[in-house]
């Protein structure tokens, strides 16, 4: 299972409103620790804790923050208007645009999903794959 996911970032302000934009809508609580953010899941009473946490730091070497080639994280949204609502506050909050929300052919046909890059260009991803929504082939 993993454990937490963390992306670098040189500037926390800029990052804190980016993805203050939509995690909280998911269920994240976001929390302050050392100048850097945490978002973290809920956890039910008694239960352990099913999705990683998600960290926003500054690299720990000093050296500047870097996105990955091919690096993204995906947050599951809970249907396709979600998706909608939160790329489009994630844009608003800063982030920019790497692939409007939608259906992509190569994937499968309930899977809903928009792309972003937060302000540092660390690639984000928020989709839907809700059996009880329309799909790709579905008539409108």
């Amino acid at each position: 299972m993993i454990a937490y996911v963390t992306v670098g970032v040189d500037d926390i302000a800029k990052a804190e409103r980016f993805y203050a934009a939509f995690l909280p809508a998911l269920g994240y609580r976001m929390e302050r620790y050392h100048g850097d953010l945490s978002f973290v899941p809920p956890v039910e009473p008694g239960q352990s804790r099913l999705s990683p946490d998600f960290y926003v730091k500054r690299p720990f070497d000093g050296a500047l923050a870097s996105a990955g080639n091919g690096t993204m994280v995906a947050f599951q949204a809970q249907n396709q208007q979600q998706v909608r609502t939160l790329h489009a506050a994630a844009l608003a909050a800063g982030g920019s645009d790497e692939g409007p929300p939608g259906f992509r052919a190569s994937y499968g046909p309930q899977f809903y999903v928009g792309y972003l890059r937060d302000p540092q260009g660390n690639k984000i991803a928020l989709f839907s794959s809700d059996p009880d929504e329309p799909g790709r082939d579905d008539p409108s």
